[in-house]
Order: C-alpha cells, then structure tokens, then sequence
C-alpha cells in the first residue's frame, strides 16, 4: 500500500527542509510525498527552498505541492492587487531572498521557473483516506463546493470543530507546539519560522519526524 509522507509549512526555513528530507524513509518508487504550502516569507531562505523544491519536482514529478495562504498574497503582490498585506505578513523576507540570491532576476525579481513552480500549485489533494490542504475545510460543504479563501486561511472554524469530513484531514497554516491530532483531522504546521521544528507524518502509521 502507498504510505504517503506529508510536510508541513516552510516558511523559507532551508536547512530545516534539507534535514528532514534525509531523515524521512521515502521510497520513492512506491511513496508519495506533499508538501502542504507555504514554503515562502517570514523566514531568511525562501529563494533557496523554491530552488530545492523545484529540483525535487524534477526527480519526482509525483510529488504534491499545495497552495498556501502566502504563496496566495505573493500572487496578489506581483499583481499589484494587495502589496501591504503581502510585505506585512513576511514578504520583505523573501524579496530580500531573491534580490540576494537571483542571478538572472525575473519580475520582482523572481525568476520565471519559479513563477510557474507557484502558478502550479493546487488547492486540495484527495486519496482514498485523506484530503490534504493547507488551512482546512468548512463543515457543511462539499469538497467540489469549498471556497479556496477558506482552503488558503481558515482557522478556529475548522480547527476547533469535530464535525467529520468523511475522510482525515491532513492540514497546515495554523501552527501548534506539536502535532495536532484528532479523529476528523492532523496538523502539522508546528512552527519552523518561529524556532519550533519542521513536521512530517507518515501516513497511514501517523509517524512523526522532525527537523
């Protein structure tokens, strides 16, 4: 049976995602791997994670990368649609990132692979037992009928409820000291960016690793 391997939010926190991915026991012919958004701002690496990520997408195009709520205001940013609420929230870090880092800059100046790393991004990912996203899910509707708002920044309506999705909800964004979990849902957003540790779980054993 395929284990899956889910990792939780980034948040520019490079050398933490390189410790964790050598200490997960991924078997990449059989395993999946998701990442569960915000992979950018707040923290001091942000270009080098998009570039690690990009490189693992590569080698295994199997991989799942969600959406988060940041990956969201960066595309509001470069529209030029909300420009505060993205510096606000952490988004001078990452600029600061590239503009040290980007050798042939691209718009704002993040380069074109990277564009379309975050252009690729999906809201939700379901399997048989489990529905992965990165803020969570409100109760009373549909899966086809969740407003991405909601998948990108819900928090104490979903993360307080005990209402049953019909499957296990796997989700980030909200950060908490340890792993969250409960019957209807598991957190792994534990806090990386804020001195805490990056989570992975193991799924379907729920096993835990850290960096």
């Amino acid at each position: 049976m395929e284990r899956i391997f889910a990792i939780g939010d980034i948040h520019g926190c490079y050398d933490p995602l390189v410790r964790l991915l050598g200490r997960v026991p991924i078997d990449w012919t059989r395993d999946r791997l998701v990442f569960m958004g915000d992979y950018i701002d707040r923290g001091p690496q942000s270009f080098e994670v998009i570039e690690h990520l990009i490189e693992l997408q590569k080698r295994h195009p199997e991989t799942v990368f969600l959406k988060g709520n940041h990956e969201q205001m960066l595309a509001d940013y470069l529209s030029g649609k909300d420009r505060m609420t993205y510096l606000y929230n952490g988004g001078q870090q990452t600029l600061d990132s590239y503009l040290r880092n980007s050798s042939a800059p691209g718009r704002y100046p993040i380069p074109e692979a990277h564009l379309r790393f975050f252009e690729s991004l999906q809201l939700m990912f379901e399997t048989e037992n489990y529905i992965f996203v990165h803020a969570g899910l409100r109760k009373g509707l549909p899966l086809e009928n969740q407003r991405p708002e909601d998948l990108l920044w819900i928090r104490e309506n979903f993360v307080d409820t005990r209402h049953s999705f019909g499957k296990r909800v796997v989700f980030g964004h909200t950060p908490f000291d340890e792993p969250r979990v409960e019957p209807n849902k598991i957190g792994i957003d534990t806090g990386a960016v804020y001195g805490n540790k990056l989570t992975c779980v193991q799924l379907p054993e729920e096993e835990f690793f850290f960096a």
